[in-house]
């Protein structure tokens, strides 16, 4: 049996950070309690595991984890906005979000295809985010929390006004860096992985925003303590690897 130790170096680096998530939830009063910054970062999380995993069980853990660091990110701050009911965000917050997410998809477009194809898809998906959210489709669309799943009109055309988009940018990214006879098939995938992600976490954002404002503070030490453990598991993978002799390539 052999493991990739690109995979293994994914597998740590989550297990590390889960582990600094965990401390921080234990610290909720250190950190100002309901008033604090942790229901933020319940948002990032939440957001970061979602995206991270979608989009890694489509294209690969290392563009799972570079797009689902940059989406939780941007989307925690956005969404802790829209729940305080903050002004719409002008151009250049807009800009800095969408370059966020971009430098995310771009970084794994890399790790797949090389640095060109990186950059150019960054750069699209950069410009293609900015006109999206100046044309009033951005991820706080139709903010309204609630105990259940929803899925409005507004989000399912935005869904598909991105799996079309990056469809066209992933193709012509592919095209620019040489990788012609890849370009249409990395499009295909990209569009398809992306957009489906995107109608299934918009689904899930009213009841991950209800949760984000409703979790009982007693209850944050004991998520402390799970992502602490659970990131020591996995930090623990590559000693284990290491004791049962498997070899790592």
């Amino acid at each position: 049996m052999t493991i990739d130790r690109h995979m293994l170096a994914v597998v740590s680096i989550i297990g590390s950070s889960l582990d600094v998530l965990g401390a921080l939830y234990l610290a909720y009063d250190l950190l100002g309690g309901e008033h604090g910054p942790l229901r933020t970062l319940t948002r990032g999380v939440t957001y970061g595991l979602l995206f991270g995993t979608g989009y890694g069980l489509g294209l690969g853990p290392v563009f799972g984890l570079a797009s689902g660091a940059a989406h939780g990110i941007t989307l925690a701050w956005e969404f802790s906005r829209a729940a305080r009911h903050g002004p719409k965000p002008g151009l250049w917050l807009d800009a800095a979000m969408s370059a966020i997410r971009g430098s995310g998809f771009g970084l794994g477009a890399a790790y797949l295809f090389g640095p060109v194809v990186g950059i150019a898809f960054g750069a699209l998906s950069t410009v293609g985010q900015i006109v999206a959210y100046r044309a009033g489709i951005r991820p706080t669309v139709d903010y309204a929390p609630a105990r259940r799943p929803r899925m409005t009109k507004l989000q399912l055309l935005a869904a598909v006004n991105r799996a079309v988009g990056y469809a066209v940018a992933g193709y012509i990214s592919a095209w620019i860096g040489h990788q012609r006879a890849r370009a249409l098939a990395f499009g295909l995938e990209a569009g398809s992985v992306i957009g489906v992600v995107t109608a299934i976490s918009g689904a899930c954002t009213p009841f991950v925003e209800w949760t984000a404002d409703h979790v009982p503070a007693q209850r944050m030490g004991v998520v402390g303590v799970g992502l602490i453990l659970i990131g020591f598991a996995l930090q623990s993978v590559q000693y284990w690897l290491t004791l049962l002799d498997v070899s790592i390539r």
